[in-house]
C-alpha cells in the first residue's frame, strides 16, 4: 500500500487562474495543468525570493520534495510560453493556510496580515 502524500501548505489561491495567448481558440489539447502547490513554489521561490529550503519550511514539506515541485512548474510555465498553450491553475495536494499557523503573517504568507485573506484590490 502506498504511502498517503502529505498536503502541502499554501498561503492564498491565485486571482486568476488562466494564463495565456489572447488570440488562440481554447482547445483542450492546447492546455498545460499546473497545481496550486506548483504554483505556491513558483510564488514563494521566484516572486518572495525564498530558497527551497524557506519554501519547504513554509509549506510544510521536505526540501526534496519542494525541488521536484519547483521543477515540473517550471517545465510546465516554460510549455506555455513557448507552444503558445494556455496555462490554467487548478488542483493538486494542498490546504488552504488558515491564518493561524505559527510561520503566518512572516514573510511569504499574507493570510494574517490581511485579516485572514487579501483586501479586495488584491495588493
Amino acid at each position: 500500500m502506498p504511502r498517503p502524500r502529505k498536503w502541502r501548505k499554501v498561503c492564498f489561491l491565485p486571482e486568476n487562474n488562466r494564463f495565456g495567448p489572447l488570440n488562440s481558440p481554447v482547445n483542450k489539447d492546447r492546455f498545460v495543468i499546473m497545481t496550486i502547490d506548483e504554483y505556491e513554489t513558483i510564488r514563494l521561490i521566484d516572486l518572495e525570493g525564498f530558497t527551497q529550503e524557506e519554501c519547504a519550511d513554509q509549506m510544510n514539506i521536505a526540501r526534496t520534495t519542494v525541488q521536484r515541485i519547483y521543477n515540473d512548474a517550471r517545465k510546465k510555465i516554460a510549455d506555455s510560453l513557448v507552444n503558445s498553450k494556455v496555462l490554467k491553475i487548478e488542483g493538486g495536494d494542498y490546504r488552504l493556510c488558515d491564518g493561524l499557523d505559527k510561520s503566518c503573517g512572516r514573510r511569504g504568507c499574507r493570510r494574517r496580515r490581511f485579516a485572514g485573506g487579501l483586501p479586495e484590490n488584491g495588493s
